[in-house]
């Protein structure tokens, strides 16, 4: 990774994927969960102008591939190399579905601050341990068919519990594709990573959650999309 000049934080972005596949990802156009996280990379790349690099994690494989975790090595291996290019900077994660998972996987590293996951894929039984100490949002339509609403919810308060400082945010009339309401999608995330960079105020009803101690109990952590970003309540 070449660095004109050494950014004062990074945003990396991880699409998602297949639960199987060793194939490597589409290219360009065909490639569906890349396109995806487009709109979100524009976004945040307006909102973050000055001193902010963001940027796309490259898979190697489409699919996460049971123990092999292939997209969270793709993601360590690209804070490694920011970590080289740029020093000890500041990095929020954003994953969508597989990509979430791998972003939650990876928080661990020193570079990581806080995680975005959007409608991530939390199985259970996963680690939570690298959490500890990082702030984690995850955001989830309720009507999402694909990964679950409730064990992202699960996750919040078993992280929160091993030492993280987490919220759920719940998005209505949405779906997996974040294609339902999309500006919503994309206007929160941004408020989301500017507030974790400390570029801008978090929402309050997220700090709030942040703040709640580690016993409280997963539904204290949640809070309605709608609430944060009331412009987006009608959008998409």
């Amino acid at each position: 990774m070449t660095l004109r000049q050494p950014p004062g934080a990074a945003v990396l972005l991880l699409h998602g994927g297949r639960e199987t596949g060793l194939g490597a990802p589409l290219p360009g156009p065909f490639n569906l969960p890349a396109l995806r996280m487009r709109p979100f990379a524009h976004a945040l790349g307006r909102a973050m102008a000055g001193g902010v690099l963001v940027r796309a994690v490259r898979y190697g494989h489409r699919g996460w591939n049971g123990s092999r975790a292939d997209p969270l090595h793709d993601a360590v291996r690209a804070l490694d190399e920011l970590r080289r290019a740029a020093g000890e900077i500041p990095v929020v994660l954003v994953g969508h579905s597989m990509g979430g998972r791998a972003a939650l996987h990876a928080a661990g590293h020193p570079l990581v601050r806080g995680v975005v996951g959007l409608a991530p894929w939390c199985p259970d039984g996963d680690p939570v341990e690298q959490l500890a100490g990082r702030d984690v949002v995850l955001v989830h339509s309720t009507r999402d068919r694909v990964t679950s609403p409730a064990a992202s919810r699960t996750l919040t308060a078993r992280a929160r519990r091993a030492g993280a400082r987490t919220c759920l945010v719940t998005v209505h009339g949405s779906d997996h594709a974040m294609l339902r309401r999309a500006p919503a999608w994309h206007r929160l995330t941004t408020a989301l990573v500017a507030g974790l960079l400390g570029r801008s105020p978090l929402p309050g009803p997220v700090a709030e959650a942040l703040r709640l101690p580690p016993g409280a109990p997963a539904e204290d952590g949640a809070v309605d999309a709608d609430r944060l970003i009331p412009a987006a309540r009608t959008a998409g």
